[in-house]
């Protein structure tokens, strides 16, 4: 029997690697991997559909998953999750202290429809009240000047939003153009220790055990996009793929849980785990609709809120029918 043939994109990832290579196999495909940044892999997939599937920004999927007659859907397969208390950088200058000082403030992210900054702009409004509206945001490329937007926007009424094409939000913020960053990564400016420049929250940590606790939101940043039209000529195939991902993954965990095959040079790092196992329920990591409804439904109305998405979906919408229905025995 021939096997389909597939093409994947994707960030090197542990929990993808047993995929990738082979050691774990989706049932009846045979795939072509390729294994590059992800912004690389965004551009691409985003403008020109390169891939079968791919790795893909939550945000910038939620734009096109939503569109009419969307030639993409979701498989809940988690690519990389973050909680995001980190990401705000602020100038010292500019005297912020709280969430709420930054009513009236300049703010920069590297796109609307960056991920990390969609959360954290639904976050500063929901939590405090601070609103699109309350803010002058700025877009720039985070290190290098020119990173432009991937998806179509439709920004609600009132909301300000400049674009530098000739300027990083790391020289803005160094240089007090703007107040504060909501940045995915480091700035360069805070990387080099930048006298002015610090982390708004530096006991994110304990912020985001708290937020997960309250509100079971474990931030998604990337999933996988399946081109539709192969999944309605072989239906079959969103579930395969679902389960080799997901024997992918756990592999990848029982190897960080277990000291006698752990491949990572890091002290404690099974003891840390098992933390982490108890915090979460269990599941360290969890794919699925259900083990993460909570941030599904969250992000998808962050998107609609802030004219990124064009309808407010729900997750049965985004997702491939092969991978709800039960298979327990």
């Amino acid at each position: 029997m021939n096997k389909l043939k597939l093409s994947i994109a994707t960030t090197d990832y542990d929990h993808f690697r047993d995929f990738r290579l082979g050691t774990v196999r989706a049932e009846g495909i045979d795939h072509t991997w390729s294994m590059l940044g992800h912004h690389e892999i965004f551009a691409r997939m985003t403008f020109n559909r390169e891939w079968d599937l791919s790795e893909l920004s939550f945000a910038k999927f939620c734009a096109q998953v939503t569109r009419k007659n969307s030639d993409l859907t979701g498989l809940p397969v988690v690519c990389s999750r973050l909680f995001r208390f980190s990401s705000f950088y602020v100038n010292k200058k500019s005297k912020i202290r709280s969430a709420k000082d930054l009513k009236g403030k300049k703010v920069g992210s590297p796109e609307w429809a960056h991920t990390a900054a969609v959360y954290m702009r639904g976050w500063l409004n929901d939590e405090h009240g601070v609103g699109l509206k309350d803010i002058h945001w700025f877009q720039a490329g985070t290190n290098e000047p020119g990173r432009i937007e991937k998806v179509e926007l439709s920004l609600p009424k009132g909301v300000r939003l400049t674009r530098v094409p000739d300027k990083s939000l790391s020289d803005m913020l160094a240089a007090g153009e703007i107040d504060c960053a909501i940045i995915a990564r480091p700035p360069d400016c805070f990387r080099q220790g930048h006298k002015d420049v610090v982390r708004l929250y530096p006991d994110f940590w304990d912020m985001e055990e708290k937020y997960y606790k309250a509100t079971k939101v474990w931030p998604i940043m990337h999933i996988i996009a399946v081109q539709t039209k192969v999944l309605d000529a072989n239906p079959w195939v969103a579930r395969n793929l679902y389960n080799a991902f997901l024997e992918s993954k756990r592999r990848s965990v029982e190897r960080l849980m277990d000291p006698a095959v752990s491949r990572y040079p890091v002290a404690w790092l099974p003891t840390y785990m098992r933390k982490m196992s108890d915090l979460f329920g269990g599941d360290t990591y969890p794919y699925g609709i259900e083990e993460n409804r909570p941030t599904w439904e969250q992000m998808l109305r962050y998107t609609y809120e802030q004219g990124i998405a064009h309808r407010h979906a729900k997750p049965e919408e985004i997702f491939a029918k092969g991978v709800m229905t039960s298979v327990k025995v």
